[in-house]
């Protein structure tokens, strides 16, 4: 009997994203059980008892979701961030998770350029901005979106600067990146510094005043990877003191509602975390998880495993 694969997603991937991952997995012989725009938890605890795999976007698959998933084998998270999985939960009960690096990564990167082009333009309210062409870009952290950003950021005329110690200086200099040594010259030396690092235990809370008040004059910080890297006393205390200063997020911190009613035209957040919102980055990731999944069930391949 073939496998039944859950696509649960909150918030739904376009249709012909569906359309494809129920392709891939009919012509493997498997079930698929879509649970779209699901109004509780009890629906997804529900429908999860029955199923052998799972892709999910940014739904949370907690403890209690994987308790109630007798035979789920695996999930996969239509994505690169996974920290709405609970991978010791997951681990504990012989569930295999995944993302889908890179997928999301030019959506991504182009949100990066719509962030600063709407800061350096003072928010388009009819008075004169900057151009971005001849300023330095500094990225924290150099993987896919990194990688996306960079022919971009040449494209506009800027210097690309890097900071990320598990990529090696050539491999940055081979794309034109001047790689620096520290977070320190990183935020010292950049016009603009777009944050790429994922949340972990580590880089929560990560990013606070000592290295913001490093910025240059006129600076900005943009944040398209999650809203808790960033301290938000800190960043609170940077708008106060730093009148030059300037951030943009694809995710509102959780001061936003002070943010705006004192900085006006120093901000910008988007309405919900959107660097993956393109009908293109949908299909991708989409698509990459259904054939991750059968060659999973299929093949044993486990390449894109987050939880060894």
């Amino acid at each position: 009997m073939g496998k039944k694969i859950l696509l649960a997603t909150e918030k739904p991937f376009a249709k012909i994203a569906v359309e494809g991952i129920r392709d891939i997995f009919a012509k493997a012989g498997y079930e698929l059980l879509p649970l779209e725009s699901y109004p509780a938890k009890e629906d997804l605890l529900k429908a999860v008892a029955v199923v052998d795999g799972m892709i999910i976007r940014s739904d949370i698959v907690d403890e209690a979701v994987l308790n109630a998933a007798a035979q789920l084998k695996i999930v996969v998270r239509a994505g690169a961030g996974y920290d709405n999985i609970d991978l010791k939960a997951a681990t504990a009960r012989g569930v295999v998770a995944m993302n889908t690096p890179g997928q999301n990564s030019n959506a991504v990167a182009e949100l990066v350029f719509a962030l600063m082009l709407y800061l350096a333009r003072g928010a388009f309210s009819g008075k004169s901005g900057r151009e971005l062409r001849g300023k330095k870009l500094g990225l924290q952290a150099y993987g896919a979106v990194g990688r996306c950003v960079t022919p971009i950021a040449r494209g506009f005329g800027m210097e690309v600067f890097a900071f990320d110690p598990f990529i090696p200086a050539e491999a940055m200099k081979k794309d034109g990146v001047v790689p620096v040594t520290s977070l320190d010259e990183l935020y010292k030396s950049c016009d603009y510094v777009s944050v790429h690092i994922p949340k972990t235990k580590e880089t929560v809370n990560s990013i606070g005043f000592d290295l913001l008040s490093r910025m240059k004059k006129g600076a900005a910080l943009i944040n398209t990877a999650r809203a808790e890297v960033i301290d938000e006393p800190s960043l609170l205390k940077m708008f106060a003191e730093r009148p030059d200063f300037k951030y943009g997020a694809d995710v509102a911190p959780a001061c936003a509602g002070e943010i705006a009613g004192k900085y006006a035209g120093r901000f910008v957040f988007t309405a919900k975390k959107m660097g993956a919102q393109t009908e293109e980055a949908n299909v991708n990731s989409g698509l990459a998880a259904a054939r991750q999944i059968v060659a999973f069930f299929e093949l044993g391949e486990k390449t894109f495993q987050v939880n060894k």
